[in-house]
């Protein structure tokens, strides 16, 4: 039976509610690199201050930090991969009351959006 997930406030987000493996569960892809990891991505692992990028015949790794804009205090992932650099606004995150299941919505600087889902 699946749990009802909650929203949780986007400027109280704790880094340890992004850490653990995600499974992509959905991607509207962009036009200016549909062949790079974060695209072709099945898998994200997101350790403190490590992530990893499964997909299919491609793995990629590298580290994230969590960054606050100035004004709004919207959170942000700064990814640092080996093929790219990039950021991802944190646009939704939602939790079951136990944190056994989350679903996160990123938007991409390259248009990108990709909705995470665990357990996978």
């Amino acid at each position: 039976m699946t749990d009802i997930l909650f929203d949780v406030n986007l400027q109280q987000i704790p880094e340890e509610f992004l850490t653990g493996d995600w499974c992509v569960a959905d991607r509207v892809l962009n036009r200016n690199a549909p062949d790079s990891s974060l695209a072709l991505a099945t898998r994200f692992s997101i350790r403190p201050g490590t992530v990893q990028v499964q997909a299919p015949e491609l793995q990629d790794s590298g580290q994230w930090t969590m960054e606050r804009d100035s004004l709004l205090n919207r959170p942000y992932l700064e990814l640092r991969m080996l093929q790219e650099e990039t950021r991802a606004l944190i646009t939704r995150l939602r939790r079951s009351t136990d944190g056994l299941q989350s679903q996160l919505n990123l938007y991409f600087q390259s248009g990108m959006e990709i909705q995470l889902a665990r357990p996978c």
